[in-house]
């Protein structure tokens, strides 16, 4: 028998920033960098996601997984929503 070998995907978390295009999310990764100094400091991206059924709204936390391009600049596909956010009734 031949050995195959499992593929691990990197996922990444984040939070949803927008929502307004048709299944496309826009989410923020924060990463932590050291500065030469010693300190560390925060740093921000904006990764353009895969979402095929629009479940996702501004500001639920997320995990995508990165994919095959899907447009110009779409290249990560939503895996989960982690946390929803919390909405007020609009009543």
């Amino acid at each position: 028998m031949i050995e195959q070998k499992q593929t691990v995907h990197r996922t990444v978390i984040g939070k949803v920033v927008s929502d307004k295009m048709d299944k496309t999310i826009v989410v923020e990764v924060e990463r932590k960098v050291k500065h030469p100094i010693g300190k560390y400091i925060r740093r921000t991206s904006k990764m353009y996601a895969h979402d095929a059924d629009n479940t996702c709204k501004i500001g639920d936390l997320v995990m995508i997984k990165p994919s095959r391009p899907i447009s110009k600049s779409k290249h990560w596909v939503l895996v989960e929503i982690i946390n929803k956010a919390e909405r007020e009734l609009a009543e």
